[in-house]
């Protein structure tokens, strides 16, 4: 309870906006004013001065002139101030929206006292709230998060307090990246002005076993694996597919890639190893990938090095990922040949982590058919973009959620849950117009190939 939780929210921030610029317009106009006459209200003799003397002072072009100068000040300064520090304004305005949001609810106490009259000694006939009970919060804005500490004294509002978070995206127009329970308080934290932390495709990088998607969105793969993607035509699917690959292929990782629809991805058989869209390919690559993930964590167990609890990354091994567009597509075609390979990757999901084995699926959408047996519940990281369905929403991230989802013309927009079963608001990197994404990637696999030194840790890892 000691550390700093923000700036108390009161009832009296309801009207925190209007009270702000006021004060502060009055107080920079009577500056302005106070600078222009401070010599002649020095001068003046106040015993003599009569009422028509004050009059006729005001009359005068100099004290007009001072008045518009006045204003004229605070109207620039109030431009300068809400361009240069929106941000301020924005905290004012979310703190006088959680006062309201208390209020309009409710949720608080109050008391009925008598008015007094307009005789002292007399009691007045009307009465008026008087509020006992104000419920302890705080708001602070911090790199881009907004916290919102909240006490929790197991009052009759406590629930209403501790299910905050629909109330908080919608009226803050932020999005909830977290929610912890702490002693005595909840800590709701939000990301404001989500668009503004995407990132440029240069900056999805990845290396200690997390990849950077967002500002402060990463796919930790090493403790979190496993990533699930869905989304419908035009919604930047392939391209964040590809901007992974790129981003990976900055890495000594080893790359899989599967295109049964031979589309997008198919043509990076041009530049790279390691890409098919023939069934009998694919099927075979994913055999090879499963066989590969046994083999090494058999010969980790044996390693000199080995310890109980490490994976693949403390033996100085390579990770390995097998990316799979379209997948449901893919298990449409294969008919009896589907329940082996669900079978396969059950096993991947489920031992690929401390191999260094993990699965990149991407889909339309995620239907439990070929996503059964908990399947789907072992991809930690799960991305829908573009449009989809109130049940497509429901197979990516859980029939359960209580998540408003809204739709927005943006290509490469969408929601993520980063494993902690907290969606947000999520954005693409952003690809810049004709960005020849063959191009990148076979200079970053022509760069791999002809290092000896990645191919000597590739062959270790092989090994």
């Amino acid at each position: 309870m000691s550390k700093y939780k923000g700036k108390r929210i009161k009832a009296s921030d309801k009207q925190l906006v209007y009270h702000f610029f006021t004060v502060s317009m009055v107080t920079l106009f009577s500056c302005a004013m106070i600078s222009f006459h401070l010599r002649s209200i020095m001068a003046v003799e106040w015993e003599t001065v009569t009422l028509d003397d004050v009059i006729s002072q005001l009359k005068t072009p100099y004290f007009l002139g001072s008045v518009i100068t006045a204003l004229f000040i605070c109207l620039i300064v109030g431009f300068l101030y809400y361009y240069y520090k929106i941000d301020n304004i924005k905290q004012l305005e979310h703190r006088q929206k959680l006062a309201k949001m208390v209020l309009q609810n409710g949720w608080y106490e109050a008391e009925q006292v008598q008015s007094e009259g307009f005789f002292k000694d007399l009691p007045g006939s009307k009465t008026k709230e008087r509020i006992s009970h104000f419920p302890k919060m705080y708001y602070y804005l911090k790199d881009g998060l907004i916290h919102i500490n909240v006490e929790i004294t197991m009052g009759k509002y406590q629930d209403q307090l501790l299910q905050l978070e629909n109330k908080l995206e919608t009226g803050l127009y932020c999005e909830l990246v977290d929610k912890e329970l702490k002693d005595s308080y909840i800590e709701y934290t939000m990301l404001y002005d989500t668009i503004a932390s995407r990132i440029q495709i240069d900056e999805a990088t990845a290396h200690d076993g997390r990849l950077k998607l967002m500002d402060s969105v990463y796919w930790e793969y090493d403790k979190l694996p496993h990533m699930l993607i869905a989304g419908g035509t035009g919604g930047g699917k392939s391209y964040f597919i590809l901007t992974i690959i790129e981003a990976l292929l900055h890495t000594n990782a080893n790359l899989y890639i599967l295109d049964p629809k031979n589309s997008d991805l198919a043509d990076l058989d041009t530049v790279m190893n390691n890409v098919y869209y023939r069934k009998d390919d694919m099927l075979h690559c994913i055999n090879q990938f499963y066989e590969d993930m046994i083999t090494r964590s058999e010969a980790m167990k044996q390693h000199p090095n080995y310890k109980t609890g490490e994976n693949y990354a403390y033996l100085g091994l390579p990770a390995n990922f097998l990316i799979f567009d379209e997948y449901v597509a893919f298990m449409d075609m294969l008919s009896r040949d589907s329940t082996e390979v669900i079978s396969k990757l059950k096993q991947i999901v489920m031992l690929g982590r401390q191999a260094g084995f993990f699965l990149i699926l991407a889909c339309q959408r995620p239907d439990a058919k070929y996503l059964g047996d908990g399947i789907r519940d072992q991809f930690n990281f799960r991305v829908a973009l573009g449009r989809m369905s109130e049940l497509g929403y429901g197979m990516m991230f859980g029939s359960d959620t209580q998540k408003q989802f809204f739709l927005k013309p943006i290509k490469g927009r969408g929601y993520v849950d980063t494993g902690t079963s907290v969606i947000s608001e999520f954005y693409t990197p952003l690809v810049p117009n004709g960005y020849d994404f063959l191009k990148q990637i076979g200079k970053l696999a022509n760069k791999t190939l002809a290092d000896p030194v990645a191919d000597e840790v590739k062959a270790t890892g092989s090994d």
